[in-house]
């Protein structure tokens, strides 16, 4: 079985394929990147949390430092541990309760959607990887949901899977997910990993993902949550 630590590696590997990030820098402890994402320039993401307090205040400091927007994600199997480590160190939580997940790609369910919606998928090369993407439309042409996998090595790495708020509750995101999976495996990678928000973990459990580690996200104070 696979450490923490080499999980976390490979998720933000597959992560920045997905969204066409730059290669991190491993900086002792967390991988940094300079992401350009809605409400944050740069991220840390801690690899040694669950180990050791210290390092986590050695990234607070690191954090702090910065002149941009930045955040600290903090996988963890001890959350209430870390997270008095970030609040002692000067940060504050943004999100206590996302999640590390995994799955073996094979199993996954398939869900076609009904009419009258229609499923599109495509594989597209990017960096040293390939990025899919499938996509669920309405007749109308109107997108019902969509979602992408950064595919890195061995790994299939799950973001931004999203339902539009008119198109809910009719199985779409199920469908996406099946259809990313299948793709992968069709590109030869079977092992998926994501860190699902607290509104997407019942869709994940339900489609057979499994929970691997908490995940906290830590700025400076001032910053928010983008909406």
């Amino acid at each position: 079985m696979s450490s923490l630590r080499d999980l976390i590696v490979r998720w933000q590997r597959g992560w920045a394929v997905a969204r066409a990030l730059p290669v991190a820098e491993d900086v002792g402890g967390a991988l940094r990147v300079r992401c350009m994402q809605p409400g944050r320039d740069v991220d840390y993401v801690a690899l040694d949390a669950s180990e050791d307090s210290a390092s986590l205040t050695r990234l607070a400091e690191l954090v702090a430092g910065e002149d941009s927007v930045t955040w600290l994600t903090v996988p963890t199997t001890d959350p209430a541990r870390a997270a008095s480590a970030l609040v002692a160190a000067g940060l504050i939580v943004l999100k206590h309760s996302e999640l590390l997940m995994t799955a073996d790609l094979r199993r996954h369910p398939q869900n076609m959607p009904v009419d009258p919606y229609r499923l599109l998928t495509r594989v597209d090369p990017r960096g040293d990887g390939r990025v899919v993407t499938a996509t669920v439309r309405h007749e109308s042409g109107e997108v019902g949901a969509r979602g992408t996998m950064g595919l890195a090595g061995t790994d299939a790495v799950a973001d931004r899977i999203e339902t539009t708020p008119a198109h809910r509750r009719k199985g779409l995101a199920s469908a996406v997910m099946g259809a990313l999976a299948n793709s992968a495996i069709e590109e030869g990678v079977e092992h998926g990993i994501l860190i699902a928000s607290e509104d997407g973990q019942r869709l994940y459990l339900t489609l057979g993902w499994q929970p691997v580690a908490d995940v906290l996200i830590a700025t400076t104070p001032g910053n928010t949550y983008p909406s």
